[in-house]
This record gives C-alpha cells, sequence and structure tokens, in this order.
C-alpha cells in the first residue's frame, strides 16, 4: 500500500471524483454530455467516446489535487492511457489524486428490499491488474430500497466478504451500500444499516482498512461514529439522484463527510463547449463540492 496515498486520503482536504460509469450507465452519461447513441455503432466505439470525455476532465486544469483527493474509475478506464500514460499513474504522477477502481458488476434483482451486486467470478485477476496499474482502492455498489433488515444484513455481509478479498490484495476498499435517497423509510433503513456495519466492522483485524460511500444521511451526523473507527479510513458520500446544489446542502450539514459525486460533478459539462467554458464549469462545480466537503 502507499503510504503516501493512505494519508492523502485520510487527512487530506477534498473530495473524491466518481468517473466510473460503467457499460451500463455511459450512454446516458454520454447523451447528458451531448453525444448521442447514434455517434457510435458498437461497445468499443462508446469506450472510446467516454475515455475522450473522461481524458478532457482529467487533463482540465479544474481537475487537481487543490480540490480533488482521489478518483473512482472504470475497469476500462484503468487499462487506457492519458497523455502517454497508464490512467492511474497520470493521476497520481502529474496530478497528485489517488486513484480507486469500480469493481462490480451491477446489480442483481431486487430481493429482500435490496439489490445485491452480481457475481464476480474474475475478482482475483482483476485485483491482481489492479496492483499491476497502481490502484490504491476499490469501490463496490449495491442498492437499499426498504428498510428490511434481513435484506440489509445480507447486503453488509455481501459487500464485507468482498472487502476482505480486496484487503488480501493490500488494496483499500471503498465499502458502497447505497440506500436509495427514495426508500419511503429511509431514516429506519440507515439506523439498521449502521447496526450492521459496526457488527461487521467489529469481525476486522486492526490493520485492515476500509472506506464507505454512503447516501446522505436523513438523521444528520449519523455516521460520526464510523469516522472514529481507526480502521476506516474516510466516510464519503454519493449524491444519489440529487442535483449538485441540493447534495452540497445535505452535505455541508455533516461534519466529517465529504463527497464522491458522479453525476452531480459532470451534469453540467457539454462536448460542444470550448475548452475555457469546459474548464470554467468544471471549476465551478469542484469548488462547490470541495466547500461543501471540508465544513
Amino acid at each position: 500500500m502507499n503510504q503516501k496515498q493512505l494519508e492523502r486520503i485520510k487527512g487530506g482536504k477534498g473530495f473524491i471524483a466518481a468517473l466510473d460509469q460503467s457499460g451500463g450507465s455511459t450512454p446516458k452519461a454520454l447523451a447528458t454530455y451531448g453525444i448521442p447513441a447514434t455517434a457510435y455503432k458498437n461497445e468499443d466505439e462508446m469506450f472510446d467516446k467516454v475515455h475522450e470525455m473522461r481524458t478532457r476532465i482529467m487533463t482540465s486544469t479544474a481537475f487537481n489535487s487543490d480540490r480533488i483527493l482521489g478518483a473512482i474509475l472504470f475497469e476500462n478506464t484503468m487499462d487506457r492511457k492519458i497523455e502517454g500514460s497508464y490512467t492511474a499513474d497520470y493521476l497520481w504522477e502529474e496530478k497528485g489524486i489517488v486513484p480507486f477502481l469500480k469493481i462490480d458488476k451491477g446489480l442483481c434483482d431486487l430481493i429482500s428490499g435490496v439489490q445485491l451486486m452480481k457475481p464476480m467470478p474474475e475478482l482475483a485477476s482483476l485485483l491482481k491488474r489492479a496492483k499491476e496499474r497502481k490502484i490504491f482502492g476499490t469501490k463496490m455498489r449495491s442498492v437499499i430500497k426498504e428498510a428490511n433488515e434481513p435484506g440489509i444484513k445480507l447486503i453488509v455481509e455481501q459487500q464485507f466478504a468482498v472487502a476482505k478479498k480486496v484487503i488480501s490484495y493490500d488494496l483499500v476498499p471503498i465499502i458502497e451500500p447505497e440506500v436509495d435517497i427514495n426508500c419511503p423509510n429511509k431514516k429506519e433503513a440507515e439506523a439498521i444499516l449502521l447496526q450492521c456495519i459496526n457488527e461487521e466492522l467489529e469481525k476486522l483485524g486492526p490493520n485492515d482498512f476500509v472506506m464507505f460511500k454512503l447516501t446522505i444521511p436523513t438523521v444528520l451526523n449519523l455516521y460520526a461514529p464510523l469516522m472514529k473507527d481507526p480502521r476506516v479510513v474516510r466516510v464519503v458520500a454519493l449524491s444519489g439522484g440529487y442535483t449538485l446544489e441540493h447534495a452540497n446542502d445535505l452535505l455541508m450539514l455533516n461534519k466529517g463527510l465529504i463527497a464522491s459525486f458522479s453525476r452531480a460533478l459532470v451534469a453540467n459539462l457539454r462536448v460542444t463547449q470550448s475548452d475555457k467554458e469546459f474548464d470554467k464549469t468544471l471549476a465551478k462545480a469542484v469548488e462547490s463540492i470541495y466547500k461543501a466537503s471540508i465544513t
């Protein structure tokens, strides 16, 4: 594990940019950016287009370590290059930004009010490649739709089982059991989630480091106790479909919680913008997320 990167994530001021749209969410991300599905003929061309978009973001002057601690990448992005360097090398060596990798393969159908992660049969080889590509940590997402205790327990147990495999490769896992912002009993779901997390945390060794990416809670500072656990490197928040402004407002109310926004970060970027307009728009989003993250 890179100690400088660990110290940066643990104690640095800023937020984590999520640039990890996968095959399923890429068409929507490109459409928002201004590139319709008619602009590419197959998946390879689609990934070429999204890498161009991500390269434009990561090479922008607005995307820098003054405000951004880390960036979460999609597997396809990890294996590509930016300005002649593999993406993770570019981020750390040129920008001082810590690279993470999304490792989940999407969501299962709804059972017991939750969506578990799909099986990951090639996880070991992916984690080995992540180490070779100098990735610091990983991220895996599952979703809670209802305050169903058996379902939430299943989600947390699955997340920690994968996290332990990640830790065995000397990587830091970001555990992301997202509570849907439209969950009818969100407050109750989050209380159950915290209880289940604490139970699993107690099973970790003293040198098993993890992070959490969680929905901004209904009860203010609900996750503050997690931040005090010596095994928890950082607790970050997802935007969950909120607008950037609303997500920032909610984030500011939760002390110590920092952002790891995806859609909210890039929502106003367009392929038709000049480089000056693009950098200005990105800088505005970055600055607002940074301010909300350092409260």
